[in-house]
C-alpha cells in the first residue's frame, strides 16, 4: 500500500487519469487530492464529474478555486430567492438567464464587484458550452464545501498535513495579514514556511506554481522542497503549474508518494 498526494489539477482532467497510470494506483493504495480542481484547464466538468463517483480511498480538500466556485454558486441561488425569480434550476436556458442577472446586478455594484464574479468563466462554459444546470452546479457547490480544509495524520514517526496552501496551529503569529484560520489553509504563499508548520512534520501543499518566478517557491516547474531545522518540519510545494502546460514547457503534474518521497511527473 502507497500514500499518493496530487494537488492543483485545474481540469487537466486526462493529465489526472495519466498520472493515475503512472502511479498504477490501485484500491490498496490511498490517494489525497489537495484542491483546486476547476478553472484555467480545458475539462473542469470531467474533474467534477469524477469527483462525484470519487472512490473510498481517495480524499479530497478544498482549494481557493473550489470555495471560490462553490460560493459564486451561492450567491446565483441567493440572488434567486432575494428577487423572487422562481428560475426553473433543472432547466439549462433559466440557469443561463440567472448567471446573466447576477452579472448584471453587479455591473450595477461596480466593475470590482463584477470581477470577482466567476473570475475564471468556469461557471459560464458549463452552463453555455458542457448544457449544466443550476441544479448540477448546487450538487458540485454541496460536494465541495463538505470538503475539509486538511488532512492531519502520523506516517513514519512524522505529523503529515495535507493541505491546499498552508498550515498553521495558531494565527497568534500571522501579523494580521490574514482574517480567519481558513484563509490561511486556502491562501497562504510563503507565510506557509515563514510562520507555518508543525514541530517534527511534514506539510504537503499546492497553490503557488512552481513555474513562477520571484515566488518563495520557483524551481523551474520541478516540486519544490524545504526544511526547517527548527522545527524539524518539511515542506513540499507539488503545484508544478499543469495547466500552464501549452505556454510554459516546464510546467506539468507531479504527484508525491509519502513512504518513500518519491515524486511523479507528467
Amino acid at each position: 500500500m502507497s500514500t499518493y498526494v496530487i494537488s492543483d489539477i485545474h481540469g487537466c482532467y486526462d493529465e489526472f487519469n495519466d498520472m493515475l497510470d503512472t502511479i498504477h494506483f490501485s484500491e490498496n493504495d490511498i490517494l489525497y487530492l489537495a484542491g483546486d480542481y476547476i478553472d484555467r484547464g480545458s475539462d473542469s466538468l470531467a474533474m467534477l464529474r469524477w469527483l462525484e463517483k470519487c472512490p473510498s480511498n481517495v480524499f479530497p480538500i478544498k482549494g481557493n478555486h473550489d470555495a471560490e466556485f462553490a460560493e459564486n454558486i451561492n450567491l446565483m441561488k441567493k440572488v434567486d430567492v432575494a428577487n423572487e425569480l422562481y428560475t426553473d434550476f433543472s432547466s439549462n436556458e433559466d440557469s443561463i438567464i440567472l448567471y446573466e442577472t447576477v452579472r448584471y446586478l453587479l455591473k450595477e455594484k461596480g466593475e470590482v464587484a463584477l470581477k470577482f464574479y466567476d473570475y475564471y468563466g468556469t461557471i459560464n462554459k458549463l452552463l453555455t458550452e458542457d448544457k449544466v444546470t443550476i441544479n448540477d452546479l448546487l450538487k458540485w457547490q454541496n460536494m465541495i464545501m463538505n470538503y475539509p480544509y486538511y488532512y492531519k495524520f502520523k506516517l513514519g514517526g512524522r505529523t503529515v498535513i495535507i493541505v491546499h496552501a498552508g498550515y498553521i496551529e495558531s494565527l497568534e503569529t500571522s501579523g494580521g495579514r490574514f482574517e480567519n484560520i481558513e484563509e490561511f489553509y486556502l491562501y497562504a504563499r510563503e507565510e506557509s514556511i515563514q510562520i507555518g508548520g508543525v514541530s517534527h512534520g511534514m506539510v504537503i501543499a499546492g497553490h503557488t506554481p512552481t513555474i513562477t518566478k520571484k515566488m518563495f517557491s520557483y524551481n523551474d516547474g520541478e516540486v519544490f522542497r524545504y526544511y526547517d531545522n527548527e522545527k524539524d518540519c518539511i515542506f513540499y510545494d507539488i503545484d508544478c503549474g499543469c495547466a500552464y502546460a501549452e505556454v510554459e514547457p516546464s510546467a506539468s503534474l507531479a504527484c508525491i508518494r509519502l513512504e518513500d518521497e518519491e515524486i511523479f511527473y507528467l
